[in-house]
């Protein structure tokens, strides 16, 4: 397998029209390939300035998880730091984690932050919403948003079952809207209200009709926490 690493945005979107696989830490995928046979070609974003910003509502979306500090909200450092292992963070990416991931850890994060992407295809750069990215997995140049006033986010650990650790998120934005998101089992949710935290009930009759009553207790846990309780 050749990896090539592009140093500008043209060049990666050459490599994507040629036909190269998007790859960044390979933690999701490297079995896959060991069993079924290694790509002729893959290009990493690595080198691409674009995707390794950090920072002033940007996130390059190879950027590693272990890099993730005070240079972008609490609730994308807290997602950051509950995936895998050490090593694991140390290789996988913000983009493999939202776009390549069936999990998704960061994904409620990035719903409470109002974020939005970057994507790169062989065409050029387009700006999508997060529902899209969901849809169809594609190639994260980077994620952006507008600084929240105070988020929250919990997973939690060690379920029983190996189920999928359920995640709830919270976060203020400075016109004062409340936004939340859950993640139970694949399925990621979220959905926004007033400040005060009184649309919290609307939004389980609606967006969030399909979450458990364990799930509904954690994004009230996590509201009570945004909103200083």
């Amino acid at each position: 397998m050749l990896l090539r690493l592009p140093t500008s945005v043209s060049e990666a979107r050459e490599c994507l029209a040629e036909g190269a696989v998007p790859v960044g830490g390979a933690t999701l995928i490297w079995a896959v390939w060991q069993r079924d046979g290694f790509p002729e070609h893959a290009v990493s974003l690595r080198n691409v300035p674009e995707a390794t910003a950090i920072g002033s509502g940007v996130l390059g979306g190879a950027v590693l998880l272990h890099q993730l500090d005070d240079r972008v909200p609490e609730v994308l450092r807290r997602a950051a730091k509950g995936v895998g292992t050490g090593a694991v963070r140390r290789a996988a990416t913000v983009g493999g984690n939202i776009a390549g991931s069936s999990l998704r850890d960061l994904l409620p994060a990035a719903i409470v932050l109002d974020a939005w992407a970057e994507v790169l295809t062989a065409d050029g750069v387009a700006e999508v919403d997060l529902a899209e990215v969901q849809a169809k997995s594609p190639v994260l140049l980077s994620l952006r948003w507008r600084e929240p006033v105070k988020g929250a986010y919990t997973k939690v650990p060690d379920p029983a079952g190996g189920q999928v650790p359920t995640i709830a998120a919270a976060a203020v934005d400075p016109q004062g809207v409340l936004r939340v998101a859950v993640r139970e089992g694949y399925a990621v949710s979220g959905g926004s209200a007033g400040a005060d935290g009184g649309g919290v009930a609307e939004l389980f009759a609606g967006a969030l009709s399909g979450v458990s009553e364990a799930g509904r207790a954690l994004v009230r846990q996590q509201v009570a926490e945004a909103l200083g309780g």
